[in-house]
């Protein structure tokens, strides 16, 4: 998969920007604040329908205005994808397909893949672990995009479910019953994304596992990934290996009902749900250390990006070429880790990078050059871009 074309209005400082792109390396760059990492920002939207820098839409609404809107044409294979995304923050956002409006709007969750790395991903070592479930769950909506509608389902019925433990300190009689039937509901959805997280883990780690013996050379420590659950049988934090046997949905589901039955009584008394996939922590370790805590900040950076280079590789092995996006990261690298993600880079489909300082970007990746400065993209090499049917005007004609 690749970009092929890219449409903003009003997004972040974006008045108006069209992009025709290429596959291969692109580098935007252009001093701080003029823009370039908004660009890479509104790739990563059209992927997850979130921000990897803010935690709601309204920041990437341009002053003043009313709206913003993400277009992009996507080559999948031998087929276009044309994507446009209609940001209304305070309200629901709107989203086609080939022209065709999606009902919902996180039914595009799927469509577009691209791995994003980024100098906010050291939050993923060192961060608290609503960072970590936030990795998990958008890589596992990427791999499975039915996942979408468990994950929003299960933080609806989280909320709904509070609310009432709330009300059950006060009054505790129709309220406990009530109770019950959420239980239910929540037992349900959160042996399913427990269940996925699992398997996501088992399939992750020894991606993440090569990627960090990379990055950070054969002699060092080995890199794991598990799963530390409210749920005892979900996981104690050890590391999950090949071979690990999974408990299913089933099975996790009943085990999540017995503890929350348990501690029915310490959750009434704080109104509030100790148990289940929100509270829980993807455990990273170095050796039989855990990472956050004990590793240095060269191997925080080493195993973040081994966790970005192991979703490339993971996704890629599910049949479909993710877009790779790295933004403002080879300033911070040293040459050993700058060579590791260079070469991945190089082997990508497509690459998009942002720098400060384009001699901070090893030579073989410079392959496009878009100058970013004064509200404007300007390419700086010669060739040209991919001809093809879809162009700035038929985009905006296709969102009308």
């Amino acid at each position: 998969m690749y970009l092929r074309h890219l449409q903003l209005g009003s997004f972040r400082n974006w008045d108006r920007v069209d992009l025709a792109l290429r596959p291969g390396p692109t580098v935007f760059v252009g001093r701080n604040g003029e823009g370039k990492t908004n660009l890479v920002e509104a790739v990563g939207y059209l992927a997850t329908m979130s921000s990897h820098r803010v935690a709601s839409d309204a920041p990437l609404v341009r002053q003043a205005a009313a709206q913003a809107v993400v277009r992009a044409a996507l080559r999948r294979e031998d087929r276009e994808l044309l994507v446009e995304i209609e940001i209304n923050p305070g309200r629901a956002n709107r989203v086609r397909v080939n022209r065709a409006p999606l009902p919902r709007p996180r039914e595009l969750l799927g469509l577009v893949k691209s791995v994003l790395f980024a100098p906010e991903d050291l939050v993923l070592v060192r961060g608290d672990p609503a960072e970590r479930r936030r990795f998990l769950d958008d890589l596992l909506v990427s791999r499975t995009p039915r996942l979408a509608g468990v994950r929003s389902d299960y933080e609806r019925v989280l909320k709904q479910r509070n609310a009432l433990l709330k009300t059950a300190r006060l009054a505790r009689g129709d309220a406990l019953a009530t109770l019950d039937v959420w239980d239910g509901h929540l037992v349900d959805l959160g042996g399913q994304l427990l269940a996925a997280r699992l398997r996501l883990i088992a399939d992750l780690a020894p991606h993440v596992a090569r990627a960090y013996a990379t990055v950070a050379g054969a002699d060092a420590a080995v890199a794991a990934l598990g799963y530390a659950s409210t749920v005892p049988l979900a996981g104690d934090g050890t590391p999950i290996v090949e071979g690990t046997a999974l408990p299913g949905a089933g099975e996790l589901g009943a085990a999540l009902g017995t503890r929350i039955a348990e501690r029915r009584g310490e959750e009434v008394d704080r109104g509030m749900t100790l148990v289940g996939p929100h509270r829980d922590d993807l455990v990273i370790s170095l050796g039989s250390l855990p990472a956050k805590g004990f590793a240095s900040h060269g191997e925080s950076w080493s195993l973040a990006l081994a966790l970005k280079l192991g979703c490339f590789a993971l996704l890629r092995a599910d049949g479909e070429e993710p877009i790779l996006v790295l933004d403002d990261v080879f300033a911070t690298l040293d040459a050993e880790r700058r060579a590791a993600l260079a070469a991945v880079a190089r082997s990508a489909e497509q690459t998009l990078i942002t720098a400060a300082v384009l001699d901070d970007v090893p030579g073989e990746l410079r392959g496009t050059v878009v100058q970013i400065a004064g509200g404007q993209a300007v390419p700086l090499d010669a060739g040209p871009a991919e001809n093809g049917a879809v162009d700035g005007a038929v985009l905006e004609e296709g969102a009308r």
